[in-house]
């Protein structure tokens, strides 16, 4: 049965008792629909979904519920009789009540820790006996051990704190009294293996404590009731959905795309040709958010604004590689109103009150419309009144995706991806997980963990095969004893093999998967004009992380941006990076992995559907309109359902040019196989480029005789059946099909990144897992990993499942065009060809030197 919108609960004097009321009244306020709503199912005994907009008070209406029964008294009664009775922890299901009443789960530790300090003033006020503490990965290790056997009435954690605290023995007793969970933010939860982790932890609540209840709180979303399902166990073979509750009233946002004054680029990311009018709008504000879509956007821009600031505005950089200290004085000083700007990354697309936000700007293309809607409500954090919003392209593409993205917001339309299947190696780390706590059978863990909504349709084939790859290894890794980490007792019931399991298990929790990180630290500088002057300082203040494959492209004396400021790298100890202060026109910026988004299924296809509709080109800025117009004369633009298909000569090299818009990651899939069956056919290709929207490729073959004379043909070149033996052979050899196996590994604990007192190096894991990957694909070609791997791969890196739609979609629709010069729509691609490697603004005037020369040609 489909769940019920509720609209209009019952009146605030029969749900909120006086004291609460009072409170809510000395503030100005009345108490929203949708949070009576959810004290309403609260006496219902029911779980519920909330669907708000950031300002709509959903943390309160979340924790209303709470706050009222603990302020009843009759659960610190219980509490009181269960200290008397004397009750302690035996690692077995000892009942009991008081205790911990509601557990709150927050994608982020540093949300947790500023929902406890927003939750801790209406205790304060209302003097509700109600003790609130905090767990995540910064809490001291006495605090944790105390909160295990005296447990506050509401913990705030984060998933991975919930896995450890439920892989030990000691786990029934904490949880057998909970009565609630709050899960914040839940969109941004369960579209990672971070919800896969999470949705396991909530099927083990469910047994431990049977009458918990839910309530999700989350943004809009596409499909509601597939959220509403993460909040409720699956009963086998049926779907069972939490009811919804959705908040009215909230005020539609104004959003705008800055029409520049300047020369829109051609290609790039950086949206340098409108830093001046950025400028003006952060000036024009009491307090702006710039958000970028890089950590290596963000250092550039703040460089750039930095330089320009002749007014001496207060303008602040905040992105995940900077030191935690450095992140909440940022936070603080703008939640205190004292900051006229903040260039961020995604690291404050969730949040509390951030403060009088008035504007939020984007730089470059938003990639997708929910992710915009998150950032445009940080402006004005209240309901009724209009977050503002400006949107600045860097490029002309970036225009269509801009206009796509503020139609789709003034529809109200979402682009938030389905439930995620859960991922098997995910699995793999909770069934290690329950046999960390209390032995299990493995029947009744296949039964729990099918009540995750994630994993209601796991196989119990599937499920047996984990937990022999938990056991053994797998097949092809049985005879080494180190990967037997769980064996059977005489009653069939699986336990840890050994305490270091158990340890390792706890020190590596969590489905994060970062990239080797080295602390930066700032020190006076060694160096007096030429050469070293001794050794190196040891200490210095931390600036934050950096990756470590950048520090190992740089020699001594390299300067790059860091934190915001020019910084020169003067030594590498261990695990540190010593830098000193730096003056320099044009340092390096780091790249950071997984910094990027892709540009959405959703998006993409507003963004075709735009292209094709010349009627619409009207909304588009007068310099794009003429782009498109000269497209459509010299060649053609695309249809929704086609493949535009462009050959041309340029140099002593052949281009052929596709335009599918399905995003970076399925484009540069593209791009390797196209180019490995263009070898077969000796069109002799040299190399591809892929952005978001177009693939390119060069060769020093006549492409364009070639498709004219049939010794290529473009249905056969795109026919799906690439993502049969084409796809097979380039994955054997693939560096990212690697990549993506490494991460499988370390997330399922084959290879344990910690161990205690040291850390795996990135090579010492690098080694390890690809020799475990070699091995298996010779020996065992269907292990538990590889399917893990090529799950991955439909959806992450190589987006496999996105290509094999789009092949699918062209399939008869393909349109080729024969040029005898550069096409307009293939001149950002082109630009792309050899600019990674090179840096700052010296990018910038190369990109603009080639742009200049291919322009003319394009455009006659």
């Amino acid at each position: 049965m489909p769940p019920r919108i509720l609209t209009a609960p019952a009146a605030p004097a029969a749900l909120l008792p006086d004291r609460f009321q009072a409170w809510f009244a000395a503030r100005g306020w009345s108490p929203r629909e949708h949070q009576l709503a959810l004290l309403e199912k609260a006496r219902e005994d029911a779980s519920a979904l909330l669907i708000a907009p950031t300002g709509a008070g959903k943390t309160l209406a979340g924790f209303l519920p709470t706050l009222v029964e603990l302020s009843g008294g009759r659960w610190r009664e219980q509490a009181s009789d269960a200290a008397r009775s004397g009750l302690i922890s035996t690692g077995r299901a000892v009942q009991r009540v008081g205790g911990l009443h509601t557990l709150y789960i927050s994608p982020l530790k540093a949300l947790a820790v500023d929902i406890a300090r927003n939750l801790e003033r209406p205790i304060a006020e209302m003097g509700l006996p109600i003790k609130v503490e905090t767990r995540t990965g910064d809490t001291p290790v006495s605090r944790r051990q105390r909160q295990r056997r005296y447990p506050p009435d509401i913990l705030l954690t984060t998933p991975e704190q919930l896995a450890l605290l439920l892989s030990s023995d000691d786990a029934p007793f904490l949880f057998s009294s909970l009565k609630r969970v709050v899960l914040d933010e839940l969109h941004a939860l369960v579209t990672s293996k971070r919800g896969d982790l999470l949705s396991l932890g909530l099927a083990r609540l469910w047994r431990l404590a049977p009458t918990m209840r839910m309530i999700g709180l989350s943004a809009t979303v596409a499909e509601p009731e597939s959220l509403a399902r993460f909040l409720m166990p699956q009963p086998g073979g049926r779907a069972a959905t939490a009811d919804i509750v959705m908040a009215g009233g909230a005020a539609a946002p104004i959003v705008e795309m800055l029409d520049t004054s300047e020369r829109l680029p051609w290609a790039g990311h950086t949206a340098r040709h409108a830093l001046a009018e950025v400028y003006q709008l952060i000036k024009a504000n009491k307090t702006t958010l710039v958000f970028v879509n890089t950590r290596s956007q963000a250092e550039m821009l703040f460089q750039d604004l930095w330089r320009m600031n002749d007014d001496g505005l207060a303008i602040a950089l905040h992105h995940g590689s900077l030191d935690v200290a450095q992140r909440r004085k940022v936070e603080d000083a703008m939640s205190a109103g004292r900051l006229r700007g903040v260039v961020c990354t995604s690291s404050l697309d969730l949040g509390v009150d951030w403060g009088d936000v008035e504007l939020v700007i984007n730089i470059g293309a938003p990639k997708g419309c929910s992710r915009l809607m998150q950032r445009i409500g940080r402006a004005n954090h209240r309901l009724d009144e209009a977050s503002r919003a400006v949107l600045v392209p860097a490029n002309r593409f970036e225009v269509l995706e801009c206009r796509a993205a503020i139609d789709a917001i003034a529809e109200n339309a979402q682009d938030t991806p389905p439930l995620r299947v859960g991922a098997l190696d995910v699995l793999a780390q909770h069934v290690l997980g329950c046999a960390c706590g209390e032995p299990f059978l493995a029947g009744e863990l296949y039964d729990e963990v099918r009540t995750a909504a994630p994993y209601a349709d796991l196989s119990r084939q599937d499920f047996d095969d984990v937990v022999d790859f938990v056991a053994t290894g797998g097949y092809a890794l049985k005879t080494y004893e180190r990967f037997a980490r769980i064996k059977q007792d005489k009653q069939g019931r699986w336990r840890v093999a050994n305490p270091k399991v158990r340890q390792s298990y706890r020190m590596n929790v969590g489905t994060i998967v970062e990239d080797d990180m080295l602390k930066v630290r700032l020190v006076r500088s060694r160096t007096g004009g030429t050469g070293s002057t001794g050794v190196i300082a040891r200490g210095g203040r931390l600036l934050g992380e950096i990756e470590e494959a950048f520090i190992e492209g740089l020699a001594p004396a390299d300067t790059f941006v860091f934190g915001g400021e020019v910084v020169r790298y003067e030594a590498l100890v261990e695990d540190q990076v010593y830098v000193s202060r730096a003056h320099d026109k044009d340092p390096k910026v780091p790249s950071y992995m997984g910094g990027k988004f892709p540009l959405s299924t959703y998006l993409a296809e507003r963004v075709r559907r735009l292209l094709d509709d010349g009627r619409a080109w009207r909304t588009l800025p007068e310099q794009v309109r003429d782009w498109l117009s000269v497209q459509k004369e010299v060649s053609r633009v695309p249809a929704v359902r086609e493949l535009l298909v462009e050959t041309f000569p340029r140099g002593n090299k052949h281009y052929i040019i596709c335009y599918p818009f399905e995003g970076r990651l399925a484009h540069q899939t593209l791009g390797m196989l196209l180019t490995r069956r263009l070898e077969r056919a000796r069109a002799r290709p040299l190399g591809f480029v892929a952005n978001e929207y177009a693939v390119a490729i060069w060769s020093l073959g006549d492409m364009s005789f070639m498709i004219r004379n049939g010794q290529l043909d473009l249905n056969a070149l795109f026919d799906p059946d690439m993502l049969g033996d084409d796809l097979e052979a380039w994955l054997a050899e693939s560096a990212l099909m690697k990549r993506t196996f490494r991460n499988c590994a370390i997330i399922s604990g084959l290879i344990a990144r910690r161990h205690t007192g040291e850390e795996k190096s990135r090579r010492q894991v690098l080694f390890s897992t690809d020799l475990v990957y070699d091995v298996l694909r010779k020996h065992q070609a269907d292990h538990v990993l590889l399917r893990a791997a090529r799950a991955d791969a439909a959806t992450g890196l190589l987006d496999l499942r996105r290509l094999g739609d789009m092949l699918a979609r062209i399939h008869g629709h393909i349109t080729h065009r024969e040029l005898d010069h550069v096409s307009p729509l293939a001149v950002p691609a082109l630009l792309e060809i050899g600019r990674e490697s090179v840096y700052g603004e010296a990018a910038d005037e190369l990109l603009a030197e080639a742009a200049d020369e291919l322009v003319k040609e394009a455009m006659g």
